[in-house]
This record gives C-alpha cells, structure tokens and sequence, in this order.
C-alpha cells in the first residue's frame, strides 16, 4: 500500500485561534474511502495544521470543524467522540451546540462552521453542515449524499460552486475528485484576504483513510504549510499529488518496502532496500518543491546541512521510484 504520512508534532495551549476557509470532507461508498481537502490565507506554518480542523475514523466517517476555532481543537475532538458513539452527524451537530467547548470570552457555537460524512450501520451515507450566524462572509455550507463543502471569508458563492462541480464531475479514486475540488477554489481571492497576493490561499492539505487503515496512518496525507504571498498552495498541493499518484507503476509491492531511519534525524538518515533492489540515485526536496544538494555515500544520506521541517526523498531504483517523507530535526 501506497502511504505519504506527514506528521510532526506541535505543542499547542487550549485559547489559541484559527480562522480556517475552504474546505471539503467525503466519503466513497463502492471503496470504503473517507477524505478532507482544504485551503486558508491564514499564516499556518506548522505542517500539521490540518489536524486542528480535520479527523476521520476509518471506514466510518469524519469530521471538518473550522472557522473561529480553538487550537487543540476540543469541538473536533468531542466531535469525534461523538461519532465514535454511533452518533449520526446531524445528531453530533446538535450535541455541538449545546456542548460547544471554546471555552474563550465572545466565542460561542455561532462563530463555527462544521461538515460531517459518515456510514450508518447499514452502510449508507450521511452527511450534515453547519455555518454559524457569526461567521465572517461570504460563508456557506453544502452537502450532498457523500460530501459537505464548506467556506467562511470567501470571495462569493462562486467557490462552493466550483468546488462542488468539480468533485461531482471528476471521475476517479476518492482522491482523484478532492484534489479536483480545490482545485474548482485555485483563483485569486478564493479566501478574500489573499486576494491582494493574486492566490487563493496560503496553506492547503488533503488526506485520505481506506476502510482499512489505522486511525492516524491514513493512505495518503500531503500538507503545504503557509506560503508566501504570491506562491499559489492549491499547485503545491497538487505537484506532491501528481508524485504520489505516479509511484512505483513496475512494483509497488517491493517499492514499500523501502525505508528510511532514523526519521527524524539530525545528520544522517539511512536507506534499506529489499535484496532485489538496486539504489540509482536519490533526489531531496523541499516542501515548496526545491531540490536540496545532499551528501550521499552508498545507502546513507547525510543531511546535517539542511534547515530544519519537512522534505521528499525520491528514491530511483532498479525496479522504480518511491517516494518517503523526512523530518530533519
């Protein structure tokens, strides 16, 4: 199985706030697939911001809870709870408003946003929305039987729209139609305050559980922490899209089972490839995409000159290309 997990750890206090934009949560019923995607102009450095506003219970369902929202997250977290329960997401809205857990002065379940996918016990699927009346416009929410699209400080009804035309319209895997769907936000001022920088957004993400994985181990996860001004995140998003897609078309099989240790390090990660496999060559890179000049002596790769966060390593092989993700610490 095919699996890009970013994952780093933030240490965060309860009253500290997010203002998160756009966003799609939803589920495949022939696959089991549950997925999130979603973009925000807001400076969201860390690359693991889509946690504070995304979560999914495998093969059941998920949850996207943003707009003013507190970091941790304790409405997403009781959210999940909730669901857990067996909780349908109608019902776990209801509980919402009447549980809401921000817990700060002038904050109450009218500044939230949420949109929730599910499988009931028999297998179909549910989904439910919700745009507090405080929430910053142009804001809206929309379902339909598999998916809930969701936006606050939007330019105009236009994103939602697109956003939902191109996940009904793309054929594909589960996420195939998300990558699509944000792409239906890829125009300036999608997230109005970023208007002035000719991009959508700032950061973006997308992740995708199959029924059968771990919670926390989804498929795929890509995150593009916050960009410049006037890098557009939705192309990031969708570069580190089109390289995990094309992996391994020869044998994917032997390709995972290349590993990379220790993760993270701080001077140097080593590679283990199955005896059949021979290393040609190793290429790192950034998360904007650019490549990094590294020392490498046989399977070692030696990275004390790199700055700190996230990179791609693409290994090329004797039986194809895989690519692993690495923390430099």
């Amino acid at each position: 199985m095919k699996r890009l997990l970013f994952s780093i750890f933030c240490a965060l206090s309860l009253g500290v706030h997010a203002q998160d934009t756009f966003s799609i949560i939803a589920l495949d019923p022939e696959t089991g697939d549950i997925g999130s995607a979603g973009a925000s102009c807001i400076n969201l450095n860390n690359s693991n911001w889509d946690q504070w506003i995304t979560d999914i219970i495998p093969g059941r369902g998920g949850v996207n809870s943003q707009a003013y929202v507190c970091i941790p997250n304790v409405n997403l977290e009781n959210a999940m709870d909730r669901m857990a329960t067996g909780d349908s997401p109608q019902e776990i809205i209801d509980w919402l408003m009447l549980n809401d857990a921000c817990g700060s002065q002038n904050f109450n379940p009218e500044y939230r946003q949420y949109g929730i996918v599910d499988f009931d016990l028999a297998g179909e699927a549910r989904s439910a929305g919700f745009t507090g009346s405080l929430t910053d416009d142009y804001k809206e929410d929309r379902q339909g039987l598999t998916y809930s699209i969701q936006g606050n400080i939007l330019l105009d009804q236009s994103v939602i729209d697109q956003m939902e035309f191109n996940f009904l319209n793309t054929t594909g895997t589960l996420a195939d139609r998300l990558m699509a769907a944000l792409q239906g936000a890829n125009f300036p001022g999608a997230d109005n305050r970023c208007l002035s920088s000719g991009t959508s957004s700032r950061a973006a993400y997308m992740v995708v559980y199959h029924a059968d994985d771990t919670p926390g181990e989804p498929y795929l996860r890509l995150v593009v922490p916050a960009q410049s001004p006037g890098i557009e995140p939705i192309d990031l998003l969708q570069g580190l899209y089109d390289d995990f897609t094309t992996l391994g078309a020869e044998d994917q099989n032997i390709l995972d089972q290349i590993k990379l240790w220790p993760n993270p390090a701080a001077n140097r990660i080593n590679l283990t490839l199955p005896g059949q496999v021979i290393l040609q060559d190793v290429v790192v890179r950034n998360v904007l995409g650019q490549r990094q000049l590294i020392q490498r002596s046989e399977n070692s790769l030696e990275v004390g000159d790199l700055s700190p966060g996230l990179y791609l390593i693409k290994v090329y092989t004797s039986t194809g290309a895989q690519v692993l993700r690495f923390v430099k610490s």
